[in-house]
């Protein structure tokens, strides 16, 4: 019985906590769906919309160049992915896999620096995107480079991938280079094929912070037309006064392609994110 308790304790606990963090997308989709005459802020909340009506997703999407917004963040959103793929698994090879001077000491040096939050450097960041021409002004593809390249790679990256270098035998690799690999052979054909778990995971983490990222975009871009979807949804509460159910429509359609890509690697995210943790 106190076993019973227990469990029944505990799952009702889970079940609330996570009503309470899916309540807030029930409720922009419920604004999304509701009618021009009827009011989103009445109280007691109505979760269920009385006018359902799918006319904000058509509005949202023919008002405002959703489209645009849309390939923009793509771009984005993919170039920081597969940089980030590619730079911090370099970074952690070595890490991982040989011995130098300092390797400890550098690779504290990069954990220290998940401490520091980006508003910290985002001047200097900034900045430095100026003294290299990588702005908008310049032109479309020094924009989109300027929004990626501060995210190119991380120090979460480079220890999630070194993580996972560690759980791999060494016995492989001294296998291939037996064989005749050489560094870049046995790094490109033998270890990271061993790691897609790890890489999925990267990849999703870092899709769904380059797709919501909202701070650099608006600081860094000046032209309506390199908008990425945050910045642009974000612009509808001036367009058109506070159209809630605009923006609530433009926000569900921007959650869609990190759902989308979330279903599409889950099946690597519960290895990938236990590989990370086995070996410190």
């Amino acid at each position: 019985m106190k076993k019973f308790l227990g469990k029944f304790t505990t799952h009702s606990i889970l079940i609330f906590v996570s009503i309470l963090s899916i309540f807030p997308f029930i409720w922009l989709i419920s604004t999304s769906l509701k009618g021009a005459g009827e009011n989103i802020f009445a109280y007691p909340p109505q979760l269920i919309p009385a006018d359902f009506t799918f006319e904000n997703y058509s509005g949202v999407w023919h008002r405002v160049n959703l489209l645009g917004y849309f390939i923009n963040s793509m771009i984005v959103a993919a170039g920081t992915v597969l940089l980030n793929l590619i730079l911090s698994s370099l970074a952690a090879y070595p890490l991982a896999r040989m011995e130098f001077k300092g390797k400890k000491i550098t690779f504290f040096a990069v954990l220290a620096t998940i401490m520091i939050p980006f508003q910290a450097i985002m001047l200097p960041v900034y900045l430095i995107t100026i003294k290299l021409h990588l702005i908008d002004s310049v032109s479309n593809t020094a924009g989109f480079i300027g929004m990626i390249m501060p995210f190119a790679v991380s120090a979460f990256g480079i220890f999630l991938m070194r993580q996972a270098f560690l759980g791999i035998p060494r016995e492989m690799e001294e296998a291939a280079i037996v064989d005749g690999c050489n560094v870049f052979q046995v790094f490109f054909r033998v270890l990271l094929p061993m790691v897609k778990p790890s890489l999925a995971v990267l990849a999703i983490f870092t899709f769904i912070g380059s797709w919501g990222e909202f701070l650099w975009p608006s600081i860094v871009l000046t032209k309506e037309s390199l908008y990425t979807l945050p910045v642009g949804v974000n612009n509808l509460q001036g367009m058109f006064s506070s159209n809630w159910r605009y923006i609530a429509a433009g926000s569900i359609i921007s959650t869609i392609p990190i759902i989308i890509f979330f279903l599409a690697m889950q099946r690597y995210f519960i290895s990938g994110e236990n590989e990370g943790a086995v070996k410190g």
